[in-house]
Formats: C-alpha cells, sequence, structure tokens
C-alpha cells in the first residue's frame, strides 16, 4: 500500500458545511427503523412504499417539513394524514390520531398528531409508517433525511 503525502493545509481537508437534509425525522428522538423501503418493480406491484418506525403508543409525529394538510382521515379503516410539501414532495403517516385539519398550515417540527397502536407486522408495541412520494412515484424518506437505507442487489440482465 503507498501513502501519498500533500503539503496542503489541513483546513483544505475539513468538512464542507453540510446542507439542511430536505426532510426531517418524524419522531423524536430519531427511531429505529424496523421496516425499510422497498420500491415496487410496477406501480401496482408489492414492495414496501414507506419505512416502519419504532414508535410508542402516544408518541408525538412530527411534520418532516413545511407544508399543507390534504387528507387525515381513514384509508382502508386505519388513521392516516398526508402533508403536501414545496418541490411536489407528499409525506403520510400511519396510524396517526390527526391534531390538525386539511387545509391547515403546518411547519418542520410541528406536532401533527400521536402515533396509534395497530400498524400490520409491527413487532414493538408501536410503529409509524412514514412513506414519501414525489408527484406519483414512491422514495424512500430515508434518502431525502440523509441516512442511508437498506439496500439489496437484485439480478442485472446484461450479463457477462
Amino acid at each position: 500500500m503507498s501513502v501519498a503525502w500533500t503539503s496542503e493545509p489541513a483546513s483544505a481537508f475539513a468538512p464542507r458545511t453540510a446542507r439542511q437534509a430536505r426532510l426531517s425525522w418524524p419522531l423524536s428522538p430519531v427511531p429505529v427503523v424496523t421496516k425499510y423501503f422497498d420500491a415496487p418493480e410496477t406501480p401496482y406491484g408489492p414492495g414496501h412504499r414507506g419505512v416502519d418506525l419504532a414508535a410508542v403508543p402516544g408518541q408525538e409525529v412530527l411534520a418532516a417539513d413545511v407544508g399543507v394538510v390534504v387528507f387525515a382521515g381513514l384509508v382502508a379503516g386505519r388513521p392516516v394524514l398526508s402533508v403536501d410539501h414545496d418541490g411536489g414532495l407528499r409525506t403520510t403517516y400511519e396510524p396517526v390520531a390527526a391534531n390538525v385539519a386539511v387545509g391547515e398550515q403546518v411547519y418542520r417540527g410541528q406536532v401533527l398528531g400521536t402515533v396509534l397502536t395497530g400498524h400490520p407486522g409491527c413487532l414493538v408495541a408501536a410503529c409509524l409508517h412514514w412513506g414519501v412520494r414525489r408527484g406519483e412515484e414512491y422514495v424512500d424518506p430515508l434518502a431525502l433525511i440523509g441516512e442511508v437505507g437498506e439496500y439489496r442487489l437484485k439480478p442485472w440482465g446484461g450479463g457477462r
């Protein structure tokens, strides 16, 4: 192994100022991810269109960014809350007892409601399912908060 030495000042290697992540965590403190994002191969195919975050029943759910509440109600019998943000993003939180109403302006870190029990497949007391869409495409929420999600290699038909 060879090592290259340089006469550059140490400040040349100082970390650059990080810009703020596009979104912030919807729970505090930073939660454990119990199930990662798994993009569907087709619009109606199987996948996991968000991340599941370990929570406790009644824990406050926080707005991931400034936006407007566009939905607060039941979907397939489960309480869901959705917020539209600049840039075509929509965050969705489930299951949540909402403290905000449709049409309400919300701010990053504002309490939107509280986590309820009953998320299917949750292995702890409660889980918050947090999803993000850009237009009609689901995206990994962890990528928008500067975290690395779970990656899986899939077969590639390129052959060599």
